[in-house]
């Protein structure tokens, strides 16, 4: 996606190009890692009987995709729109009873998979509320709803009838019920 027209391209390249990425201490990562394990994840498994999902994989492929068709939908629709006006929002998800997985139509996910957590991924834009406080919305890149023909955000238009098709992500990699030998927290 292009950045924005007023600013000055080379700029924004050479502070992706040499900003630091962002990190934590091994220690904290896995501090996160066992509060989630030991009370959350340990609660659904002793209320529930779910050995459920502790984490989840995409490869870089799928996310530079995703991220790619957001960005390229968005365009076509509203070419005003920037990189800093777009993000993405994860959706703590679980995927149904094995005995209602028929709401899952045709999709390749398997039944191994029910009643797991999962996340599903849905674009946001940055718009300005009612009291002039800009907000990312959860939006369809594919969808013009506004009457200018700007694209409008989920959230406003969910009263609206919104329906169809949404640009989003899910389904990586789960574990269980794959392996959990690739881990390291």
């Amino acid at each position: 996606m292009k950045t924005n027209p007023n600013s000055d391209h080379l700029e924004v390249e050479a502070l992706e190009l040499n900003s630091v990425p962002n990190t934590m201490t091994c220690d904290f990562i896995q501090t996160l890692v066992n509060n989630y394990r030991n009370n959350h994840l340990a609660f659904v498994k002793d209320r529930l009987g779910i050995d459920d999902a502790h984490s989840i994989h995409f490869d870089l492929a799928t996310l530079k995709k995703f991220i790619s068709d957001i960005e390229n939908e968005t365009q076509k629709t509203n070419p005003n729109v920037t990189d800093q006006d777009l993000g993405i929002r994860f959706y703590y998800a679980a995927y149904p009873k094995e005995d209602n997985w028929d709401i899952m139509n045709d999709t390749p996910i398997g039944k191994e998979y029910a009643e797991r957590h999962t996340l599903v991924l849905v674009p946001t834009m940055k718009e300005q509320d009612e009291n002039g406080e800009m907000l990312s919305y959860d939006f369809n890149p594919m969808s013009s709803t506004s009457n200018n023909g700007e694209i409008l955000a989920m959230a406003s238009a969910r009263n609206g009838g919104l329906q169809g098709d949404v640009i989003c992500q899910n389904h990586g990699n789960l574990i269980p019920p794959d392996s959990p030998k690739t881990e390291s927290f």
